[in-house]
């Protein structure tokens, strides 16, 4: 199936992060062919049935009109607020375009720097895409929750995900590593995962034992 993002991801020479919407209706309005059919009929002060039906539904039509266009100028507007929020936090990640860079990153989080409900931004995120140099995402891919480092920073558990498919990927395929192998050398860089949980994410990566 193929992919047509909602935005593209731009990065300029000095690693300063911009993006766009894919489509622009900032051009939307009402046709004027209509407009002045009812500019033409109002100024008839001895309107007949037909004329005054006329004007009435072009009003309807055109009241309708106006409140789609704002619909979708909000939508927009509403969408760039949240994508700027999501670029500037996974920042590290748009710039490098490793996925252990990501950030843990919930709903509310996003929604504390927008203002908006967490279900306005559940839909937003919902089935959106966008485009950078590394790749196109699901924006719902850049969420994560945290797992607490020996440090006491939160580390984004898709992180911990990737760090274990790339030392599966990587691995001596006649020595492959088993779940304490690689419980042992995540633990090193400073993250206290059991064996159990080494397991866990193993399966739901699809990576056999």
């Amino acid at each position: 199936q193929y992919i047509i993002p909602d935005f593209f991801v731009f990065r300029t020479n000095d690693d300063t992060l911009s993006f766009s919407q894919n489509g622009d209706f900032s051009d939307l309005k009402m046709s004027k062919t209509y407009l002045n059919i009812l500019k033409d009929i109002t100024k008839d002060e001895k309107q007949n049935e037909e004329q005054k039906a006329t004007v009435s539904f072009i009003k309807e039509k055109a009241e309708s009109a106006r409140w789609f266009i704002d619909a979708v100028k909000q939508r927009k507007k509403t969408l760039d607020i949240t994508m700027k929020e999501i670029l500037e936090y996974q920042k590290s990640f748009f710039l490098s375009g490793d996925k252990n860079e990501l950030r843990p990153m919930i709903l509310k989080d996003i929604a504390e720097r927008t203002g908006f409900d967490i279900s306005t931004l559940s839909r937003i995120v919902s089935q959106k895409y966008v485009k950078t140099e590394f790749g196109t995402f699901k924006l719902k891919d850049l969420f994560s929750v945290s797992h607490d480092s020996d440090d006491g920073k939160g580390v984004s558990v898709k992180s911990i995900r990737n760090m274990i498919q790339e030392l599966i990927d990587n691995e001596d395929k006649s020595n492959p590593l088993s779940d304490k192998d690689i419980q042992a050398i995540i633990n090193t860089k400073g993250f206290n995962f059991s064996r159990r949980t080494i397991a866990k994410y193993r399966e739901l990566l699809n990576i056999p034992i």
